[in-house]
């Protein structure tokens, strides 16, 4: 067993009977009527029990056909009290029919030609599997069952022997026929090769060995439909699934991967095969309320034909419907022009489609009258539904039409009929089965050609043709490659799939007729370049509209928001939240705003990030021209006692106050002004060394000049008493001398300053604001704090000085006045600190040149402004006797 395993390949003998007996007790358990059992008790199905209708042509090779001709089983009502009827299948499809068709124009025109296969004919034989399991796994059964030989009386087909008389099945069409079929065929490693067949669980190669197909596999089907809907930018969308294995896998794989690209399913409902009015009106009303715009019929066209029925008689409009491939190019729905109100515009993917010469008048040949229309139970029945006329015909299993239609006259012609069986402008699925018919043709050819040493089994031995194991022929059908005659490229991958190949249709009106107007492709083994192409420009959407339709939970974030989630609701259904003062977003539907870089602030609209706003003490702002006048009225009017005290210099009370100090102050005082202005404008090294430099040298100069004229006067008075000579230690230069020394102390702590640390231009960029803050950083902080502790100490010991001299005679009492000044001077400086500590950004400069403006102005008017009132409006009381008079008066 082991050597005759080793030379043919043959599968187990064990292992195929064990499966046989399986399936024929699943068989008899199902039907067991249809099985009796003989003396071997062997279970046989019987020929006359259950008799499938079927189209047969003999030839050296047959091969095998299934396709659904009639859309649905009238299931017969079981008594169980006798023999149930025979099964009655309705509603005839011109558009399957066609497709039967094609194959038998593919199976004649390789007989006809004779160069693919010399020297052998093609026969078949074909099934109607009536778009049910059962019914298909029936006619598989037929295929498979081995006739008897001529002594046999023919009442009986045995799968006993697992060699039937076909070595191949094209077909199904469905999905679920095509998995029954599948599982049954690959027990006896029988090709199987589909042309309709699409759901991706029969890539399954464990499952289903001996399955392939010329139609892709749902799975790139998906991916297409994902990449639509992420081109079109649909993130809430519907599906309904037909209630079979096409409908439902195909959904649900769409499900799963379209929810990977962040888009939610918005329902996702299933048509029942009953078709219940009731259910289906569940479903739109489910459409209605989920607010989707954009739904994924995966069905059957079938189903989706209930579907839209009923979506006519509720009113459901506005809807773009996405086509699975079922049905994106069905003339059952295209057709009728009650479905052109809801379904212009539709949109799908269709497989590629060809041009076969010569089909057109091959299925306009077709006659009742020719010879073998009596053997063609199905030409019989497509006639009489295609003329509305009855030719008494009726073949047992299928529906009758006797008593419906007249009967016909004879000269009904196929020419004068235009319908979808003879409408080649869309040969897809047709082409698909052509596909299949060659494939099959190429791979016996490949097996005939077979040099014996270079076989493909063990000891390389080929195969005998005449002696034809399917297994053998599977092997050579998987390794077909080839270029047809429309330069397509014909080959199965590992897993019996096609390459994906689709061209994305839209269903536009025009003229009254629904045309399928190729708007763009989807070609999954493009490399290197995108892989759905789209001309968008010439599509049409439902209601004729060419915006493009949105379908969204929630209303798309436009820039400058971001998406928030709502909670427990999908993540497509959110709120558009505008976003924070210093982030943007510059695209529709953001996750999460962007923070702006430190040095640039989100614009009103919140899109784009623009440089702050720089903000400093200008010359032009409200704020600085105040203060700059104000610094200006205080210089003139510094000089404007200037020029009195000049003016009147040699009066007595000029020269009463040391007239060289007074001059002396009134020029630190004028620096004073002017040093304020140093502040007011847009920092720059310079300005930072100098506005603080300057401050701290003059301010001290000031004061020193003050402090001198305080000695001055305390130490005049003091000097008057018996034995005093102190006067001799306060002359005018000795005062100078003071007055130098106090200042270069302040002198050399701004130079070892500037050295150390200097003051430099700072911008302060706080991330919750829009204005970047120029200011001057101190550089050293325990600098600009000897600067102005030095200021205070000097300012203190001129008010202790001045308050010491308070009762002196009072014309002669110019310490009362600097008291009053010392006390302003030393209360403005006093609240600058907590104030210039706690002022934000530029108004802490503000605060330090007010302080400087209010102490030179407090300076200015307690010190000079009562003598210029006296040198100008009390001129006779500006004299030498009534100055000593009240001095002598004050003495004593």
């Amino acid at each position: 067993m082991t050597d005759s395993w080793m030379r043919t390949g043959e599968p187990s003998v064990i292992w195929r009977r064990t499966e046989l007996m399986l399936w024929t007790l699943l068989w008899c358990g199902i039907f067991p009527y249809n099985c009796q059992q003989d003396q071997n008790q062997q279970c046989r199905i019987l020929q006359g029990s259950m008799p499938l209708s079927v189209l047969e042509k003999k030839g050296n090779i047959t091969l095998g056909g299934l396709f659904s001709l009639h859309d649905m089983v009238v299931e017969p009502s079981l008594t169980f009290t006798s023999k149930p009827p025979p099964t009655q299948c309705t509603r005839f499809n011109f558009r399957t029919f066609r497709w039967m068709q094609t194959m038998i124009f593919a199976i004649e025109e390789i007989n006809r030609e004779g160069k693919l296969l010399p020297n052998i004919t093609l026969g078949y034989k074909i099934y109607d599997s009536c778009s049910t399991p059962h019914q298909a796994l029936k006619a598989s059964m037929e295929l498979m069952g081995n006739e008897k030989g001529a002594g046999d009386n023919g009442e009986t087909k045995s799968l006993n022997t697992c060699r039937g008389t076909v070595p191949a099945v094209i077909g199904d069409g469905g999905s679920t026929q095509s998995l029954v079929v599948a599982r049954f065929l690959g027990i006896f490693h029988v090709p199987q090769v589909s042309y309709f067949s699409s759901c991706a669980c029969l890539s399954d190669k464990k499952e289903f060995p001996a399955f392939l197909r010329t139609m892709p596999s749902d799975f790139f089907q998906v991916q297409a439909l994902v990449q639509l809907v992420k081109h079109f930018g649909w993130t809430w969308v519907g599906v309904i699934a037909g209630d079979d294995a096409y409908g439902r896998g195909g959904a649900n794989i769409f499900a799963e991967e379209v929810v990977k690209l962040g888009a939610c399913v918005a329902l996702h409902e299933v048509i029942p095969k009953n078709r219940a009015q009731t259910a289906i009106s569940s479903v739109l009303s489910k459409i209605r309320s989920s607010g989707a715009r954009v739904i994924l019929v995966f069905a059957v066209e079938q189903d989706a034909a209930a579907l839209f029925d009923e979506a006519l008689r509720n009113g459901l409009t506005g809807i773009q419907w996405l086509a699975s491939e079922a049905w994106s190019t069905a003339a059952v729905l295209s057709t009728p022009q009650k479905y052109h109100g809801i379904l212009q515009g539709s949109m799908g993917f269709a497989i590629r489609r060809a041009y076969i010469p010569g089909l057109k008048d091959f299925l306009l040949r077709l006659h009742p009258s020719s010879p073998d229309a009596l053997q063609d139970p199905f030409l019989i029945l497509f006639w009489e539904k295609v003329f509305q006329c009855s030719l008494h015909l009726q073949t047992e299993g299928q529906e009758s039409n006797a008593g419906g239609y007249p009967p016909c006259s004879g000269a009904e012609d196929l020419g004068n009929v235009t319908n979808i069986y003879s409408d080649v402008s869309q040969l897809r699925i047709s082409y698909n089965v052509y596909k299949a018919v060659y494939a099959i043709a190429h791979a016996l050819k490949a097996m005939r050609s077979c040099v014996t040493g270079q076989g493909p089994f063990s000891l390389q031995a080929c195969p005998d043709v005449d002696t034809l194991q399917t297994w053998q022929l599977l092997h050579y059908i998987k390794q077909v490659d080839y270029l047809n005659s429309f330069g397509d490229e014909i080959k199965f991958d590992k897993n019996g799939d096609p390459a994906a190949m689709y061209d994305l249709v839209n269903w536009q009106l025009t003229n009254g007729k629904m045309e399928y107007v190729t708007i763009g492709k989807f070609d999954e083994t493009a490399t290197g370049k995108q892989k759905l192409q789209i001309q968008e420009q010439n599509i049409v959407w439902n209601g004729n509209q060419t915006k493009v339709p949105m379908s969204v939970c929630s209303s798309i974030c436009s820039p400058g928001t971001r998406k928030a989630i709502r909670p427990n609701v999908p993540i497509c259904c959110h709120d558009c939240v505008v976003c924070a003062a210093g982030e943007i977003s510059n695209q529709t539907d953001a996750i999460e705003c962007v923070h702006c870089p430190p040095e640039f602030w989100s614009n009103a609209e919140r899109t784009v990030c623009i440089p702050k706003q720089v903000e400093f003490l200008s010359f032009n702002d409200t704020m600085g021209i105040t203060l700059m006048t104000i610094s200006l009225i205080g210089s003139i009017c510094t000089c404007i006692v200037v020029f009195i005290f000049s003016r009147h210099r040699t009066t007595p009370i000029v020269r009463a106050n040391n007239s060289e100090l007074s001059f002396l102050l009134l020029l630190s005082l004028t620096l004073c002004f002017l040093c304020s202005l140093t502040f007011i404008g847009r920092p720059s090294e310079w300005s930072c060394m100098l506005r603080h430099t300057a401050f701290g040298i003059t301010f001290v100069l000031c004061i020193s000049c003050v402090l001198g004229k305080t000695v001055v006067v305390l130490m005049a008075f003091k000097a008057t008493l018996p034995g005093r000579n102190v006067m001799k230690w306060f002359k005018p230069a000795h005062q100078k001398t003071i007055i130098t020394f106090c200042t270069l102390v302040q002198v050399i702590i701004c130079t070892v300053w500037l050295v150390v640390a200097p003051p430099t231009p700072h911008q302060l960029m706080p991330h919750e604001s829009a204005i970047i803050i120029l200011l001057c950083d101190e550089g050293s902080p325990i600098a600009f704090g000897l600067v102005l502790g030095y200021i205070g100490l000097l300012a203190c010991l001129c008010l202790l000085l001045a308050f010491l001299a308070r009762k002196l005679p009072d014309n002669f009492n110019e310490a009362k006045l600097i008291t009053f000044s010392m006390l302003i001077f030393c209360a403005v400086w006093a609240a600058f600190v907590p104030a210039y500590l706690t002022s934000p950004g530029k108004y802490s400069i503000v605060t330090e040149v007010f302080a400087i403006l209010a102490s030179s102005y407090g300076l200015l008017g307690c010190i000079f402004a009562p003598k210029c009132y006296i040198i100008l409006l009390k001129p006779e009381k500006n004299t030498r006797k009534h100055l000593m008079s009240k001095a002598a008066t004050g003495n004593f």
